[in-house]
Parts: C-alpha cells; structure tokens; sequence
C-alpha cells in the first residue's frame, strides 16, 4: 500500500530538512557527487536486467532514484551487481553505495543505513501448485511443508526468525529455479512477494502456480547507504530522506509503478 496521505506539516519538514542539510554540510555535497546503486535484479515491476543498456537495472525504483537524483543535487547510478547474495555482499563492502530496495532486518543495520521514510510496501505471499494447495492462517501452518526461497531473502526480522526455528525453506540461487520447483513439485510452497512472482512466473508460462490469499507478512521497502561507502554521510542521509519525503507527498511511487509495469509488459517477449 502507498501512503496516500497529503500532510502539509510532512511537507513543510521535507523542505527544512532540505535546507538545512544542504546548508550543513557544502562540503560533503562537493566531496561526493554520485552515488552507485544496486538491487535485486529479479523484481519486477519495481527491479530488473534492461535489455537495452547491458549492466544496469530498469525499473520503478529506477525511476524513482532518478527523482531523488534530481532533488538531492547527487548523480546516482543503478548497476546490475548479478544475483541477489552478490550484491548485499557488495553494498556491505561498500563496492556498491546505495541498496535500492530492502526490507529492514537488525543484521542488515548492522552494515547498512535505511533512509526514511520508506518508499513502498510490498506484500509476500505463499505460493503453491494448483494440486496441492493447503490452508494457510498463520505462520505455524507452514511447518508440516517444504518451502523454498531465493538466497539471502528477508521476509522481515520476526518472520525470519520463526523461519529459522521452525520451518524447512531451501534457499536457490534465483526466482526462476525456485519457481520451476514449485511448478514440478520439488517444494510444497515458495515463499516470495506477489507482484515480483506474479511477473515471473507469467513470463516464464507457468499458469499451474498461484499465491494464496492471506499474506505472509506486508513490509515496507527502504533504500539504505552501506555504512562502508566513502559517500555515506550524516549531511547526504538528510538530503536524501528529505528529497524522499517530497517524493511521497507528491504521492510519485504510484506513477513510478504504473510506468514500470507497462515497461515490463512491452518488454518481455511474446
């Protein structure tokens, strides 16, 4: 859901933090004038491989960095990094300065800092094969079942946590194996977010797959600064939660995701 909220208060601190932040710190803002990005390339609408520019990732998270870009006085480039383990492990090194979507996990605090406020919440789902669908209400529902996931996927703190201490999930290397397992019955569930899977699965013609109606959980998606990069600064983490403030207020995500579903329609073969 998009925080459809128009609060003039909200806009009016937007534009002071901007102020100050850009008033605070000249320096930082000359010292570093582009940032890299990157984020899982297996996330449409919101992430994925642009065919047309090699290496870099296209998207609504795209378009939205391209605002923040704009408001925030810095260049950012969005980079495909290759799988999703990869690339959490570059942003943790600060090869990479800028995740383009996570959910908040205490470990990934730990090496990363979320800019606020978050800028979409994504539902996830449980998906299973048409002929062996079960019941699920809750999280303990689950653990009778294998499940199956992508490689160092969060479904946030708490659920990873009962995750861990109760259920059985592989984890694979992509979307699509994980997909592929559940259309062939190698796993009674996979456990990913519905628009993402949704994509996925069409494009790869699996029509005997679908995500259950209750949710798993419904998190909200963050940009963060890896705590290694050289960029990563008090004064630019005000610039740029500020320039994320007006770019909600402006309710701009909405039009972000319709241009990029419509994007991704047009450009998956047919």
């Amino acid at each position: 859901m998009i925080n459809r909220k128009n609060n003039k208060a909200g806009t009016a601190l937007a534009f002071a933090l901007l102020t100050a932040a850009f008033s605070a710190a000249p320096n930082a803002a000359s010292a570093c004038t582009t940032l890299s990005a990157s984020g899982n390339a297996e996330y449409p609408p919101y992430l994925w491989r642009d065919s047309t520019n090699p290496g870099h990732l296209t998207g609504a998270v795209s378009y939205l960095l391209e605002d923040l870009a704009e408001l925030a006085g810095i260049e950012i480039t969005l980079v495909d990094s290759g799988p999703w383990g990869r690339t959490q492990e570059e942003v943790a090194a600060g090869q990479v300065d800028m995740m383009a979507g996570a959910f908040f996990t205490q470990a990934r605090s730990e090496w990363m800092d979320y800019l606020y406020p978050a800028f979409l919440h994504t539902r996830t789902a449980i998906w299973t094969h048409l002929d062996s669908r079960f019941e699920f209400r809750e999280w303990h529902d689950l653990i009778p079942h294998a499940g199956v996931t992508v490689t160092y996927n969060s479904f946030g703190q708490e659920f990873d946590l009962f995750a861990r201490e109760h259920l059985n999930i592989e984890q694979v290397g992509s979307l699509e194996q994980g997909l592929m397992m559940l259309s062939q019955q190698r796993a009674d569930y996979l456990i990913y977010e519905d628009n993402p899977g949704k994509a996925y699965a069409e494009l790869l013609g699996l029509d005997n797959i679908q995500p259950l109606p209750r949710a798993v959980t419904r998190q909200p998606l963050y940009l963060a600064l890896s705590g290694a990069s050289p960029c990563n600064t008090e004064a630019l983490q005000a610039r740029l939660s500020a320039a994320l403030a007006r770019i909600a207020e402006a309710q701009r995500m909405e039009r972000h995701l319709d241009r990029a579903v419509l994007h991704w329609q047009q450009s998956r073969p047919h």
